[in-house]
């Protein structure tokens, strides 16, 4: 039999190709001959007009010229600015469709790359799959003679200037709108990232979902920022809840947004917000879910899976300000969080004494470092939670883990690549991963939450 030969395409040129399934962030997937095809704005089962924008060995990227038989899973997106705007890739897609595509991510994860033989139940989503971010960052530059601030176009740095954001907090576009307005009617100085040169680098918002309060920060290349005092005056008479303007100094070099000190122009340094009963004191630089609703959905599935009774002690890696820890102390004889930013451990603390919960201990420093003094000291968890960031565990801390060898490991995880890749490693040491559960956590883009539940065999 003739092995058959890849097709080779012209760069620009046009092509027909039927969409077949989604790649991992989000793209649809064609083939033309034998040549995979990543096709952005694609969906699946649906054929389309591409042009060719880059060609490589063994797969070729395009773009969507005309929908020739548009897709069940297609609809018109709500935001005018998506095709622009780098914050949402998914919203051409029906909800429906948005919920099976992360669940087959999962899936396809978790098989292709851990060979792990799990259930993976259907992902929950939300009832209203809009306006849930409750922290906004919005970058500001100069365009001609114009102060623009928005988001990031996709695949650039330029900015996409908007008066609203269809998955911000309605009260998030409220603040970006008097904040601009000041910044233009006072020509205040804007950063120039190519120069390091102005003033004015990002806005940060946050709101509190359930208390209602207003946090607004002025992330700058500066100690000093002239015309504050008419800011404040503006927002308070615009937005309800107003109580802190922060000043975040970031004079570094850096893409990293927020510098590491505050200072306080107006009201309280913090915020405070709930999920479920537990009250959160947040500070700007305070690690927080940013959709407090689905937050409460998945602590809830941990606490599910943990199934923790009075007599057990659990560990929580990776902890944060303490809200996971938080919600399983209130289960458990004893709670430990382990968090290498000293900030986080200071809030974790902070959020437990406000709570009256006496049960939990945070301890700062390293995961793989930390546990094994553990170990010699005799604390030996019933439980460990592991809530690492998108590069996943160490294997330093993995192999810690075996050692202390629980009776269950709860694994939450942003990232399914990593994810399947880690589950692998402790399946290969005596665990067995029972089920997985997608959340949504960020409708409309193609980023998906899963919460593990694994047993000792």
């Amino acid at each position: 039999m003739k092995n058959k030969t890849k097709a080779v395409l012209q760069l620009n040129g046009r092509y027909e190709v039927q969409i077949e399934k989604m790649a991992h962030e989000g793209q649809g997937i064609g083939k033309i001959d034998d040549l995979t095809v990543f096709v952005e704005g694609a969906v699946p089962k649906e054929k389309c007009q591409i042009e060719i924008v880059k060609v490589k060995k063994d797969y070729a990227i395009g773009q969507v010229i005309k929908i020739l038989a548009p897709s069940p899973y297609r609809k018109v997106p709500q935001c005018i600015n998506a095709d622009k705007c780098g914050g949402c890739n998914l919203q051409h897609m029906t909800y429906e469709a948005q919920l099976l595509f992360k669940t087959s991510k999962v899936k396809d994860s978790l098989k292709r790359i851990g060979h792990i033989d799990a259930e993976v139940l259907d992902t929950i989503g939300m009832q209203q799959p809009w306006h849930y971010r409750n922290k906004s960052q919005y970058p500001v530059a100069k365009q001609g003679n114009s102060t623009v601030m928005g988001f990031y176009k996709k695949r650039s740095h330029d900015i996409v200037d908007l008066e609203n954001c269809l998955i911000q907090h309605p009260v998030s576009d409220k603040v970006m709108q008097i904040i601009k307005k000041w910044l233009r009617r006072y020509d205040i100085s804007i950063y120039d990232e190519l120069k390091h040169e102005g003033l004015i680098r990002h806005v940060m918002v946050r709101i509190g979902y359930k208390s209602r309060e207003v946090m607004a920060a002025l992330i700058a290349n500066g100690k000093e920022i002239p015309h504050t005092d008419d800011l404040i005056k503006m927002l308070q008479c615009g937005i309800p809840g107003f109580k802190s303007l922060i000043l975040n100094i970031n004079t570094k070099k850096t893409n990293v947004i927020m510098g590491e000190k505050n200072v306080t122009l107006y009201g309280s340094p913090y915020i405070c917000d709930y999920i479920g009963d537990i009250k959160f004191r947040l500070s700007p630089l305070s690690f927080f879910q940013v959709n407090p609703i689905q937050a409460e959905v998945l602590y809830n599935k941990v606490l599910e899976y943990a199934a923790i009774t009075q007599d057990e002690i659990v560990l929580d890696l990776y902890c944060g300000t303490g809200t996971i820890t938080l919600f399983l102390a209130q289960k458990a004889k004893k709670a430990y969080g382990i968090e290498l930013v000293s900030q986080a451990v200071a809030d974790a603390r902070l959020n437990a004494k406000i709570n009256g919960i006496n049960n939990a201990e945070f301890i700062e420093g390293a995961a793989e470092a930390v546990l094994p003094k553990m170990a010699e000291e005799g604390i030996k968890p019933d439980i460990i939670v592991v809530d690492p960031p998108r590069r996943g565990c160490d294997e330093k801390t993995l192999k810690t883990i075996t050692k202390i060898s629980p009776k269950k490991i709860i694994y939450v995880s942003c990232n399914p690549a990593t994810l399947a890749r880690d589950l692998r490693y402790l399946e290969d040491r005596g665990y067995k991963t029972q089920k997985a559960q997608p959340i949504d956590m960020f409708p409309q883009t193609s980023h998906v939450e899963t919460v593990c539940l694994m047993s000792r065999k």
